[in-house]
């Protein structure tokens, strides 16, 4: 079988396609033929290490797959051969093979293909566990997504429309804002590339305050980082709750005198760890997600596919921030 390795830490060109052995399933293992794997911030960081996970030299990178189970292991009952499975895998799966256990399989709704199952679970699982969970988004209040427009914060935007929430999107161009109202935003602001100074900090603190109104944000979902932290938590409202999803744009420095001045809190998301930490809580919150997916009430925005042989300008892209929804690798 054909896999993307990566041999050396380095950008996504460093990345090579070889014949590999196929994988062969240990005990409560199964063996996926990988139709379509979801391509996702953590792949462009892993690849240098820069990710909190460092599998050993060489590894595939891709998170997250999509296919048909071609062999069990040993122990294996709730899945057979043929059956269409969404895999968590971490890394693995740029490839036309990978191992899984079968703890990390999800079976796939009719309702979704193969390319859209490959893109679902990282993004709304992350959004679902960080407005459900950790901030406990109540109708009627209002949501500021950053990064509205990409994989996670688009899911958020089409959750927080599930949970009766007023969305707000705010994304780096007004095509990506307006892909954010087509998908149930019911507003929207244009931010400035960055990084911002003091000036554009301030009025974008002010921008923010302008298009959402009232007294704020109730919940942000803050999935960019960097110099837009500090303008969105001012436009927080009173006891608001501040999502920390990730920091593309940089790791942000917060004056911790608004917490006091808002009564507001800022509260971590690592939705991986809370599958392994919480598997109870988690299988709940996959089933309810599911049920939105059968029902067509929820389906990834899967902007573009990439050959294997692309896979370094399908990086290239999440790199640098252009892609809208998701994109996704195809392995035939």
């Amino acid at each position: 079988m054909k896999a993307v390795l990566c041999k050396e830490y380095g950008p996504p060109e460093s990345l090579v396609i070889e014949e590999v052995p196929s994988p062969k399933p240990g005990k409560g293992q199964v063996v996926i033929a990988v139709k379509a794997a979801g391509v996702n911030f953590p792949d462009v960081l892993i690849i240098q290490n820069k990710y909190q996970f460092r599998p050993p030299l060489p590894f595939s990178p891709g998170g997250e797959v999509a296919g048909i189970i071609k062999e069990v292991g040993e122990g294996v009952t709730q899945v057979k051969p043929g059956d269409r499975v969404i895999g968590s895998v971490g890394w693995g799966g740029f490839a036309q093979e990978v191992a899984c256990d079968q703890a990390r399989l999800i079976p796939i709704p009719d309702a979704l293909d193969l390319v859209s199952a490959s893109a679902f679970m990282l993004t709304y699982g992350t959004s679902h566990y960080a407005l459900k969970n950790r901030a406990q988004l109540k109708a009627g209040e209002t949501l500021l997504v950053l990064g509205a427009a990409g994989g996670v914060g688009l899911a958020a935007v089409e959750l927080g429309v599930l949970m009766g929430a007023r969305v707000i999107a705010a994304a780096s161009s007004q095509d990506k804002v307006d892909l954010c109202i087509s998908r149930g935003a019911a507003g929207g602001i244009v931010y400035p590339e960055g990084p911002l100074d003091r000036d554009a900090q301030r009025k974008l603190s002010d921008d923010f305050k302008n298009v959402m109104g009232g007294e704020g944000a109730n919940v942000i979902y803050d999935a960019v980082g960097g110099t837009y932290a500090e303008p969105a938590l001012r436009a927080i409202a009173w006891e608001g709750r501040y999502l920390v999803i990730g920091f593309p744009a940089g790791i942000p420095s917060i004056p911790l005198n608004l917490t006091l001045l808002k009564g507001c809190q800022i509260i971590g998301v690592f939705w991986g760890a809370f599958t392994a930490r919480d598997p109870k809580g988690n299988q709940e919150n996959i089933a309810e997600l599911m049920g939105f997916a059968q029902s067509g009430r929820l389906k990834p925005y899967v902007s573009k596919t990439y050959p294997m042989a692309k896979v370094a300008e399908a990086l290239n892209e999440m790199a640098a921030r252009k892609v809208k929804g998701k994109i996704a690798l195809t392995m035939d």
